[in-house]
């Protein structure tokens, strides 16, 4: 079996440099010997039987269960060279790829009832976990980084004005976030553009803090939030966003999905899908993923997601790529959630820390070394809705920069 090991990773890890040491001791290093030397461990032969048979799925499963071990660095570091490969899968691994990719269609068909299963089981989680490295505003999404060395905070805050600004919202525009997590961004809508914001989830834990929030912030008026799926809404709508939800759609209700926003948006209305997105093709999603973090989830490529907004009658007005900042957004989880680790074996156990260190370090480094990206996509239903150049993109965040500054409370002297 250690033999087998080392023929295969050494044929399948052809940059870097990484040790291994097998389950009887022995040690062998894969690699050009280029950057940081990484040396990890197999504790037992049936993890090393088990990356064989199922690398994809496997690697996670034995990080988590403490049969894979990092000895110097981290398991991003690790990652870093694993996902950095010139093939991206090994190739003892295809078979299983072409398994996957042909029941993709059954892996992702998410009727209502499955779809709010599959939300649950990551969005219902205990809410403290997510205060432990996202940022004030539990944005659950990429970030925005507009110069080099913004703190999470400040990208995030950038990503949902950026947005703002592509929908150019106007006061009292009726406007439906599908997939409006904690609230962040309908509560911006509402409170910093003046919007009717409707933001629908699947999560009851999601729910309830989006509400007290919007409570909190005096917000309830034009900002509610409902247990509600995109499909049952009522319209129609000036303003359509969905920030991090269309992952989780389906490439089978790809056509439902824009044909039912097309029914909601107004003759004259602006839609922004905001989504992870591939940058080589059709794929399937990591079996590991799909498991254990996702079920149920889907990154598109943008080939897959334009026939069907053809098909819903809409008009693509912009598409903007994201690259890297996913990475960075991740690369800043990861480090919060480092650093506060203890607490989440507290809440779970070493277990399950294990399980999300390794999700934020591979997810990262999907977009750090392989093809995943975010993209933007604007959609109208006529042509003269947005102005013909960007330039109105800056001018808004200008705009809403201001407002943002005229939302905040005035400092007051001590005793005041």
């Amino acid at each position: 079996m250690d033999r087998l090991l080392r023929y295969f990773l050494q044929g399948f890890i052809r940059r870097g440099a990484i040790t291994f040491t097998a389950a009887n001791g022995e040690k062998f290093t894969c690699g050009d010997g280029t950057g940081p030397h990484v040396f990890a461990r197999f504790r037992t032969a049936n993890a090393e039987r088990r990356v064989l048979l199922n690398p994809e799925l496997a690697l996670g499963e034995i990080y988590m269960e403490g049969d894979f071990i990092v000895e110097n660095g981290t398991i991003a570091d690790a990652l870093a060279i694993l996902m950095d490969q010139p093939q991206v899968l090994p190739g003892w691994a295809k078979p299983q790829w072409w398994l996957r990719y042909l029941a993709r269609h059954l892996r992702q068909f998410n009727p209502r009832r499955r779809a709010r299963n599959n939300v649950a089981h990551h969005y219902d989680l205990d809410g403290r976990l997510y205060s432990l490295f996202l940022d004030s505003d539990k944005q659950y999404s990429c970030a925005y980084f507009e110069q080099p060395g913004m703190s999470l905070d400040d990208a995030q805050l950038a990503k949902k004005r950026h947005i703002a600004a592509k929908l150019l919202v106007r006061p009292r525009d009726r406007v439906l976030d599908i997939g409006s997590g904690w609230g962040g961004l309908g509560l911006y809508l509402a409170g910093t553009a003046g919007a009717n914001v409707t933001g629908v989830t699947l999560s009851t834990e999601q729910l309830q803090v989006s509400n007290a929030r919007a409570a909190e912030r005096d917000l309830t008026r034009s900002a509610k939030f409902l247990l509600e799926d995109y499909r049952d809404v009522p319209g129609p709508f000036e303003r359509i966003v969905s920030v991090g939800m269309f992952e989780h759609v389906g490439v089978d209700f790809y056509d439902t999905y824009f044909k039912r926003c097309a029914e909601l948006l107004t003759d004259d209305g602006i839609m922004l899908l905001h989504s992870i997105g591939r940058s080589e093709g059709p794929d399937v999603t990591n079996p590991w993923i799909a498991k254990y973090i996702f079920p149920g989830g889907y990154i598109p490529a943008l080939s897959e997601v334009l026939p069907s907004i053809e098909r819903a009658g809409m008009l693509v007005c912009d598409i903007e790529i994201l690259r890297l900042h996913y990475a960075e957004t991740l690369k800043a989880w990861r480090e919060r959630f480092m650093a506060r680790r203890e607490e989440a074996v507290q809440l779970y156990d070493e277990r399950f820390a294990r399980m999300w260190e390794f999700y934020l370090a591979c997810s990262e480094m999907a977009f750090r070394k392989q093809n995943l990206m975010n993209f933007h996509v604007q959609l109208t239903k006529r042509q003269g809705v947005v102005p013909i150049t960007r330039d109105y993109i800056t001018r808004e965040e200008a705009r809403l920069r201001r407002s943002e500054m005229g939302d905040k409370p005035r400092l007051k002297i001590a005793g005041e």
